[in-house]
């Protein structure tokens, strides 16, 4: 159930060894990785850019990619902050700050260190973000800006909710940046990334899945564990073992076991895909805002990243769930704000295109942590394997879903392939 990242590869895995069919309720497979293409731009449904850790994993992805469309990108990003552009991670270059708020965070990052507090002491996010960086750093930037993404207040949110997704530095590691001795490392420092989107990318997955097995425009209605069957909006199927890509509440509620949608809880996010018709005024491939006076948290240039002389940007805004909203007025607020911050001059939009996902960030809390870990067994149990981000209600990478799949799929009799699970490195 599903055609996104994590049910095209664990279909890969298992089509030629099981018979497997693919259900997905969207006219075409991808799911938040479907790209659009229209008047010369290139659009992803948001910024989705390939950084693998594992090469085994990017081997298999990129095996029928041409790669001399693949461009290999050294990271460019920054934070807006009062007025000024500073390199990102903000946590690694605090010294582009103003000097004394330099001070204050070198001083503070050096007092908090020196407590030496193991990560399990950190009862929140918040607590993690207080005791390793102080307090300006977490007051101005951390605090807003993540505040701003998840639309939740940061002591609810597990410490460990975005993992290694989080850039961590040491005080030590800090000192030796600054004084040039070492270069700075995050996870995603380099990223690859096709001239035709991350549709590319889906294209080398759904390739090694037989067509037969995918079935377009055909939506799950529910789930029955006890007599293994899945009613779709296109009849009754039966299954041996059935895995599950989508939002872990959803799919609780449609095999009758009730629903968490209060206990586990998600943003949605609105991004504007938005081509105009003369360059970039910056060289980024995206900038985070933290200040509350712009609507969207981040922006992201693909003009940048494939070297095109109009500037293509997807804007990315947070929405609580529930909350209504005009996109009309956010679309004219948006291009105020990138107006006032000087992203927009005397450009013309040429074209745009709406995306809303939903859900988008999961609130990664300690009790969502359980209750999650609970559900998820007890429909093992019953033959149902539910996998991906939404699926095990967890912040991870694209790569991530992969490996996820191929765990899944070879418990379920899927032959070897060539991937090893771990970071390759």
């Amino acid at each position: 159930m599903g055609g996104g990242i994590s049910g095209l590869a664990a279909a890969g895995f298992l089509a030629n060894s099981s018979d497997c069919l693919l259900i997905e309720r969207e006219a075409e497979v991808g799911g938040y990785c479907r790209t659009i293409s229209r008047n010369g731009f290139v659009w992803d449904y948001s910024g989705h850019f390939f950084h693998f850790r594992n090469a085994s994993v990017a081997d298999y992805v990129c095996e029928h990619i041409d790669r001399s469309e693949v461009l290999t990108v050294e990271k460019k990003s920054s934070v807006y902050l009062a007025g000024n552009r500073i390199d990102a991670p903000l946590q690694f270059h605090i010294d582009q700050l103003p000097k004394q708020d330099f001070l204050r965070c070198l001083a503070e990052i050096y007092d908090a260190q020196k407590a030496d507090l193991s990560e399990g002491a950190y009862e929140s996010f918040l607590a993690m973000l207080y005791g390793r960086y102080g307090s300006w750093l977490t007051d101005e930037f951390f605090r807003p800006y993540n505040e701003k993404l998840y639309g939740i207040a940061l002591d609810r949110l597990d410490r460990e909710a975005m993992g290694r997704f989080f850039p961590h530095i040491d005080f030590d590691e800090l000192l030796l940046m600054l004084s040039g001795r070492q270069a700075s490392q995050t996870y995603n420092q380099n990223f690859s990334y096709h001239r035709r989107g991350a549709k590319a990318y889906v294209e080398a997955l759904e390739c090694r899945v037989p067509q037969s097995v995918i079935r377009l425009e055909t939506a799950c209605e529910a789930i029955d564990p006890a007599r293994r069957l899945v009613r779709t909006s296109r009849g009754e199927e039966r299954y041996d073992r059935l895995i599950v890509t989508g939002p872990l509440p959803q799919t609780l509620e449609m095999a009758g076991m009730g629903t968490l949608a209060g206990e586990l809880t998600a943003n949605k996010v609105l991004v504007f895909n938005l081509g105009f018709d003369g360059p970039s005024p910056v060289d980024d491939h995206w900038i985070y805002f933290p200040e509350a006076d712009y609507v969207f948290y981040r922006v992201g240039f693909y003009d940048n990243i494939l070297g095109q002389d109009r500037m293509s940007l997807y804007v990315e805004i947070s929405l609580e769930q529930g909350a209504e909203f005009s996109e009309a007025s956010l679309l004219e607020r948006t291009l105020e704000d990138l107006t006032r911050i000087g992203i927009i001059g005397d450009h013309r939009l040429v074209d745009h295109e709406t995306v809303l996902m939903d859900p988008a960030y999961v609130h990664v809390t300690r009790e969502a942590r359980e209750k999650s870990a609970a559900m998820i067994e007890r429909l093992e149990a019953m033959d149902i394997h539910s996998i991906g981000r939404f699926g095990r209600w967890i912040y991870c990478s694209i790569e991530d879903n992969i490996l996820g799949a191929y765990e899944t799929a070879r418990k379920l009799g899927a032959p070897e392939c060539p991937i090893r699970n771990g970071s390759g490195q």
